[in-house]
């Protein structure tokens, strides 16, 4: 059996995802979720998690499928600690998106899919590719291939 696909999937996908069942960001879950892995550390997941309590998704999303979204993503996900090294090096116009960086880099997984502008225009990098939902799922091969 090969591995699955490692992803880094930036907190404004997931949202999106969870508040339209349609377009890219819903499918792009979907594959990582179904074929893929996703890829948290503590930092990129207590930001998710911070977002998704927000009052502006309360008509949006009940509080219980907040819980058994955050639930499930942690219990699907890969975990990484990322090493002080990689975590001191800055990458992205908005420091904040940089620990999406390190994590794909502590990871070395091969794609980071995002919406995020300052994380897109990342300079570009030969161990990471930075992609759009609908670029990643255009381009990217879920069906269990993987670089780790």
């Amino acid at each position: 059996m090969k591995a699955k696909l490692l992803v880094v999937v930036d907190s404004n996908v997931w949202i999106s995802a969870a508040l339209s069942q349609h377009g890219a960001p819903a499918q792009l879950v979907h594959q990582v979720l179904a074929h893929g892995q996703p890829v948290f550390s503590h930092s990129t997941f207590d930001e998710l998690q911070t977002r998704l309590w927000r009052p502006k998704f309360d008509r949006y999303l009940s509080m219980e499928m907040r819980k058994r979204i955050l639930h499930d993503l942690k219990a699907a996900a890969y975990w990484v600690e990322v090493p002080a090294e990689i975590a001191a090096a800055a990458h992205s116009r908005d420091k904040d998106d940089d620990k999406f960086v390190h994590v794909a880099l502590a990871a070395q997984v091969p794609y980071l899919v995002t919406g995020d502008q300052d994380l897109l225009s990342v300079a570009p990098r030969p161990d990471l590719q930075i992609l759009t939902p609908a670029a990643a799922l255009a381009l990217v091969e879920f069906g269990g291939s993987s670089r780790h």
